[in-house]
Formats: C-alpha cells, structure tokens, sequence
C-alpha cells in the first residue's frame, strides 16, 4: 500500500509560496536533509507538479480497472485511498491554477 508524499507535497507548497513571495526558495526548504532536487523555476514547479497529478490519476484508474478484472493482489481498500489521492492531487492542482488566474488577472487590471 503507498502513503501519500506529504514531504514531497509540503516541499511543494513551500516553493509556490516563495515563488508569490519573490523569497529564494532555499531558505524555506531544507533539500539537502529531505533529498528532494531543487527545482530550477516556477514553470519547472508546475510541471513537475502536474506530471505527479497525472502519474495519480493513470495509477487509480489502473488499480482501478484490475480491482474490476478480479485481480486478487487488489484490495477494494488500497483502490479507494488511491482514488482519493488522485481525486486530491486533481482538486489541489485545480486550487492552484484559479490562484494563478486570479493573480495574472489582478496584474493585468493594475493601473499604469
């Protein structure tokens, strides 16, 4: 059964908000002690970041469809968590990208 990344999510989070805050990411993270790669941008975040909301929802629907087929090494258990994280990858993703809307709109609408 895999467990949801929380590292891996917190590092995330913390590098959105230095990336809003124009702070250098190193000192709200501590990569060298986790492991985890910088990344190199915030293009290069979101990326990365939706590759992983992709990889979620490719391993639900599979666990899904063997779960179907009768696959005895499925559990209908590991198949509903793994659901649930895709399903939250996908809602955090889409939280995310309205944020960003919002903010380029509010840059867009700034007075000259």
């Amino acid at each position: 059964m895999s467990q949801i990344d929380t590292q891996s999510l917190m590092l995330q989070m913390r590098s959105l908000a230095a990336q809003a805050q124009a702070k250098p990411v190193e000192e709200l993270t501590e990569s060298s002690q986790t492991g985890q790669k910088k990344v190199d941008g915030f293009a290069d975040l979101m990326a990365k970041s939706m590759e992983g909301v992709n990889t979620e929802m490719h391993k639900s629907g599979s666990m899904k469809k063997a779960f179907e087929k009768g696959d005895p090494d499925m559990e209908l258990s590991e198949v509903m968590l793994q659901a649930q994280k895709a399903s939250l990858s996908f809602q955090a993703m889409t939280q995310i990208r309205n944020k960003l809307v919002e903010a380029y709109k509010t840059v867009i609408n700034m007075p000259m």
